[in-house]
């Protein structure tokens, strides 16, 4: 099985913006910034699949790639909680700095902590696992790819972020006889 990990592509949000699972808009160059992603990837075939975040940011890309999307909220990106839609600088500094030292197991208040995310990536793995297809795209975040690669890898979660995952990038993984192939990583 082919499988795409595909990141979506570059937000109108400003630097420094704290959006996890907040539907922000996408940024004025999604036109361009999808046919760069779709050059990167092979056209489907016949019994591909495509998943997606239900943010709209992945959505409107899924969509473009097929008619038949299968929205999976374990693709979400992580849960800010109270920190969604607020700008980093105006967060606790005090508990904002306990947590990106301890992001792996510390939550943000109301929120999830990294390997909540984890583990909806984990369960939305072991499900693909068990399609029968030859090729799967998946339009998620950069969260959701990190984890899944580090999964992939056997890395400790808190290594995860040693993964480049650029907006509009693509990631593609090959499943033969139960084991997987990275091809390529942020293409």
């Amino acid at each position: 099985m082919e499988i795409y990990l595909i990141r979506h592509t570059p937000t109108a949000t400003g630097k420094g913006l704290c959006y996890g699972q907040t539907d922000v808009a996408l940024a004025d160059s999604f036109a361009a910034d999808i046919e760069a992603i779709c050059k990167k990837l092979p056209e489907l075939k016949p019994d591909a699949r495509v998943f997606s975040s239900p943010l709209s940011r992945c959505l409107r890309l899924a969509e473009r790639l097929s008619a038949e999307v299968i929205l999976d909220s374990r693709l979400l990106e992580i849960n800010f909680g109270d920190w969604e839609n607020q700008p980093f600088d105006a967060l606790d500094s005090g508990f904002f700095g306990h947590w990106t030292e301890n992001f792996v197991t510390v939550s943000p208040p109301n929120g999830e902590s990294f390997t909540d995310l984890c583990n909806r990536a984990e369960s939305f793995w072991q499900h693909l696992l068990n399609i029968d297809t030859s090729q799967v795209f998946v339009v998620t975040h950069a969260g959701v790819i990190r984890a899944l690669l580090a999964r992939l890898l056997q890395l400790p979660p808190a290594n995860a972020f040693q993964f480049r995952v650029d907006c509009g990038s693509v990631h593609k993984l090959q499943r033969v006889d139960d084991y997987t192939h990275i091809h390529f990583l942020n293409l």
